[in-house]
């Protein structure tokens, strides 16, 4: 199967950039391929897709404005040309999209910010709040502070990450290779280019290869991303960002780069792993009313539907949704930690500012974040 009308058909997409194709293998940004990258994202959007943006070289871009030859080792130094990078590779993105009058956005992120439970619901929501504000969001990991994520993380891995987040339709993983190939193209100019493979096929993993000096994403972690990325359903390309046109050609299902197919659905994959999560850390009891909107209308869990309040259970949590005899009918991802739902359960949404004294989600558990039972 080489038709790819599952991409085609994509509506939310995350975009990571490789810092080997950002810096052009580290002789400093390159701000045709900034410009270039930008005006298609515009197309996208103006076509009406939501585009988040993962992009790496900070700390490349850092290493050359500091006029260093070669990516330090010590960690402080991998600090210090992260938080020099930063400001330099934002400044780029903001002047490209100016042209477009887009409002872009800086999002530092942890790998812990996505896989802690009131993290992610707060990284989730802020993400969404963004493109329903037709804003692009530029995600990087917080290299500035966050030391585990200079000494492990990659941001092949975040932008996965971050499609399972939003529950996007489709990554598209750009770097300065034509795609995944059977065999390392710089050592054999003969290899063939993967056209496209289910992500789990376990050949794949003897065709890897790794890393150049400067990006740390080689394609070992271009599958290990992808891979993640199936699990909420998201179909993963891995293409050429010196391709013209490259996101176009993607996005109209053309055969350019290598398509690593998830073969699920991206609905039925999210709530399969919400139901994987089966240990909860406390429960709500729900009226009729609540219950029967539930099972029939596939809406939120409000506050007003929750009679009474089982457990200590914090933002994040896994908690147990039953009716008056208890038994569960639904289990999800709480937006209130258990005192603030035990102050609020019985009430409108609009009255939860006036209770708790301070804003917060009008759903108790978004349908996103629920599964019944």
């Amino acid at each position: 199967m080489t038709e790819r009308t599952e991409i085609a058909a994509s509506r939310r997409w995350v975009i990571k950039v490789g810092s080997a194709l950002l810096t052009n293998d580290g002789s400093g940004l390159d701000d045709v391929i900034i410009t270039g990258l930008v005006a298609q994202i515009a197309g996208l959007r103006e076509a009406g897709n939501e585009v988040v943006l993962v992009s790496s070289g900070a700390v490349a871009a850092g290493v050359a404005r500091l006029g260093w030859t070669v990516r330090p080792h010590r960690l402080h130094a991998l600090q210090a040309a992260a938080a020099v990078g930063q400001s330099v590779l934002v400044q780029s993105y903001e002047s490209a999209f100016k042209a477009y009058d887009i409002a872009a956005a800086q999002v530092l992120l942890g790998h812990d910010d996505i896989t802690a439970r009131d993290r992610y619901l707060n990284a989730r929501g802020t993400l969404k709040a963004l493109l329903a504000l037709r804003v692009v969001p530029i995600v990087n990991e917080n290299d500035t502070v966050v030391t585990d994520e200079i000494r492990f993380g990659d941001n092949d891995t975040l932008a996965a990450l971050v499609a399972n987040l939003i529950d996007a339709d489709a990554l598209v993983l750009l770097t300065d290779q034509e795609g995944f190939y059977q065999e390392d193209p710089r050592s054999n100019p003969h290899a063939e280019l993967v056209v496209s493979k289910d992500v789990d096929d376990p050949l794949l993993d003897s065709m890897a290869g790794e890393g150049g000096s400067i990006g740390r994403g080689g394609m070992v972690t271009k599958l290990g991303a992808a891979r993640l990325a199936a699990r909420s359903g998201t179909e993963t390309i891995i293409a050429s960002g010196r391709v013209r046109d490259i996101l176009y050609r993607v996005a109209a299902g053309d055969s350019v780069g290598t398509w690593l197919r998830s073969r699920q659905h991206s609905q039925n994959a999210r709530k399969q792993w919400l139901a994987g999560m089966v240990q909860t850390s406390g429960s709500v009891e729900l009226d009729e009313g609540a219950i029967n909107v539930l099972r029939d209308s596939g809406r939120s869990l409000l506050p007003v539907g929750v009679r009474d309040v089982r457990g200590n259970f914090s933002r994040g949590d896994m908690v147990a949704c039953e009716d008056a005899r208890g038994n569960v009918v639904a289990r999800g991802l709480i937006n209130y930690d258990a005192g603030e739902t035990r102050r609020i359960m019985g009430s409108a949404s609009i009255d939860i500012q006036h209770i708790l004294g301070y804003p917060g989600d009008e759903e108790l558990i978004h349908r996103d974040n629920l599964i019944l039972v």
